[in-house]
């Protein structure tokens, strides 16, 4: 990576590395570290030459510089005005990612940071996408999303687009933070001082900043800063309390155009994915700075072609200070695609809606779960759990539509798209209409453009739903939507709105009826049996167990370390199904509101 670095350069690193040192024994808290940070990267900085500062200096010194390596970051292989297309990984990359989006206007700057990592103990890539991997060899990009460029004027496509990526990057031994430039399906010659990969062309910042190396377990005190303002740009990455930086040549004009920011670690370009060691889990924070306080709107895209193993697992919480951000989770021991908001209907039958409300459910038909504006419509069929348990129901059938397409999932297990029983006995499958149904054992992931997702876990008498959302806010209703994302309340579908806990008479014969799907237009027509259309006598929760069967249930959900909010449920679930029926809220994120009425 690094082509010529003198020895006054590598004298004046080592120094900067001792004056971080220092600093960070100073112990600042991390408010005033933080405060730093911002004001060091938005500081004006020379156009020539890299700089590196230490807290609490707020002016930059001279460092050493590198060139960075003619190998690319190489783009997603999607259309650049669009949602991707074709198979999606169940890693995060290659398109599969969370990103912040500005609610208005353009994003100036954008900091990508972790707020946890843990059991990190190794990572490895091709260095620089080139030959084997070796151990320490990884990307961290800041990605703006593909947008129109003043740099495309010169293309014939009317697809070009500009796209930038600011990165710090190491490849085994040494690091370096620069910036690469795309013009995104230029699909021409490519201009002077342009490389060109494929039908786009890219370049590097003329020089990198030096940064000494990282290894991936000092992974949490790094961060990298993005800015773009008109006429410049520039890359600041932080190892602790001493940044490093350099401008950039704001080829592609990104201050009139940048509204998406992705962030992660990824392999060192070419492609190629960065291999974490079993049991590695990160929380990824991406912070955006567009003139507003406003929270970012969180989309289920990505524009790198780099990849990492890990997988998304739960729901990304509400971001804390410092903001505006959207944090989220990515570890080895999921296997879930990418998802702005997540919301269940599991075991017998309990609903955890997108904005976080529990609450119980036990009528028998076809009913939507969520329904969003975008023609993504999500339905369960709920069967009687009589005669043992006349007053529980469970799914035996759920369903995802996508405009004209359809993909149900029975138990058996049974695949139908688009009403033709279809086999897929593992990996992925591409469907009419932009959507990919991903088989993993018995649980099936259906996953459309936009990134909604629909996820089936089959199990011998029960199907454990999930529902994924794209994008978040957005208005969701069903069973599983609050009117205005507000936990407090369910909204009936003539907009009737109710407040939690329902009465059983308003929570079945009017709330619950209005979300029943008649057989005229049911997209669960290929699950075998007539539709059931039936109503618990009385409401069924835990207390209503046998003293002796609730014990036992309950001491298989306390060995399984299930979290005390999901306790009540977890046992009536294992009581009533088995003790299988824990394992679904192994990890779960507790309720923001338990909307049962109090027993």
């Amino acid at each position: 990576m690094l082509t010529a670095v003198t020895m006054a350069a590598l004298l004046l690193v080592s120094t900067g590395a001792a004056q971080a040192s220092a600093a960070i024994d100073a112990q600042p808290t991390m408010a005033a570290q933080q405060t730093w940070q911002t004001r060091i990267s938005q500081l004006t900085r020379p156009t020539k030459g890299c700089y590196q500062a230490t807290y609490p200096a707020l002016a930059w010194q001279e460092s050493a510089c590198a060139t960075p390596s003619q190998n690319p970051m190489v783009p997603r292989p999607a259309l650049p005005m669009g949602p991707r297309t074709g198979p999606r990984p169940m890693v995060v990359g290659n398109g599969d990612d969370l990103s912040a989006k500005a609610p208005s206007g353009f994003i100036f700057n954008a900091i990508g940071s972790f707020d946890n990592v843990s059991g990190v103990t190794s990572v490895s890539s091709p260095p620089n996408g080139v030959g084997a991997p070796v151990a320490n060899a990884y990307s961290l990009q800041l990605n703006t999303d593909f947008f129109v460029s003043t740099a495309c004027a010169a293309s014939p496509d009317p697809n070009c687009r500009g796209w930038e990526q600011f990165i710090y990057a190491q490849d085994g031994t040494s690091g370096l933070s620069f910036i690469q430039y795309w013009l995104i399906f230029y699909s021409a010659p490519c201009p002077a001082g342009w490389f060109t990969y494929g039908i786009h062309c890219y370049r590097n910042s003329p020089f990198g900043a030096v940064v000494p190396m990282q290894p991936i377990t000092n992974l949490a005190n790094l961060r990298v800063s993005g800015t773009a303002n008109p006429g410049s740009d520039s890359v600041t990455t932080f190892v602790g309390l001493t940044a490093y930086t350099i401008a950039g040549g704001n080829y592609v004009n990104a201050a009139a155009g940048w509204k998406i920011a992705e962030f992660n670690v990824f392999g060192d370009g070419g492609g190629f994915q960065a291999n974490f060691n079993p049991g590695a889990s990160l929380t990824v924070r991406t912070r955006i700075n567009y003139g507003g306080t406003a929270a970012p709107i969180c989309v289920a895209q990505g524009f790198t072609g780099e990849t990492n193993n890990l997988s998304f697992g739960s729901a990304p919480p509400p971001a804390g200070p410092p903001g505006p951000a959207i944090v989220f989770t990515e570890n080895t021991t999921n296997s879930s695609t990418a998802n702005c908001a997540y919301a269940t209907a599991i075991g017998d039958t309990h609903q955890h809606t997108f904005s976080g409300l529990s609450y119980d459910f036990q009528a028998s038909g076809d009913f939507v779960e969520a329904r969003t504006g975008t023609g993504f419509q999500v339905e369960s069929r709920k069967v009687s759990g009589a005669p043992n348990w006349p007053n529980a129901s469970v799914n035996s059938c759920v369903g995802a539509r996508t405009g004209s397409t359809s993909v149900v999932v029975a138990l058996g297990p049974k695949l139908y798209v688009n009403g033709n029983l279809t086999t897929l006995t593992s990996g992925q499958l591409a469907v009419p209409g932009g959507v990919v149904v991903n088989r993993s054992g018995n649980t099936y992931t259906v996953v459309n453009e936009a990134g909604d997702s629909m996820k089936a876990q089959v199990n011998p008498t029960h199907v454990d739903l999930s529902v994924g959302l794209g994008t978040w806010p957005t208005t969701v209703r069903g069973l599983l939507g609050n009117p205005n994302n507000d936990a407090t309340k369910l909204e009936a579908a003539d907009g009737t709105v109710f407040n939690v806990p329902l009465s059983f008479n308003d929570l079945y014969n009017v709330y619950g009826k209005s979300w029943r799907v008649p057989p005229t237009s049911t997209l669960l027509a290929p699950c075998s049996g007539q539709i059931p259309n039936g109503t618990p006598s009385r409401p069924f929760f835990v207390n209503d167990l046998p003293q002796d069967l609730r014990q036992q249930a309950q001491a298989v959900c306390v060995r399984a370390e299930i979290h005390q909010a999901w306790l009540d449920n977890c046992t009536l679930d294992v009581a009533v199904l088995g003790e299988r029926a824990a394992q679904a809220y192994v990890g779960a994120t507790p309720p923001v509101l338990d909307g049962n009425p109090r027993q």
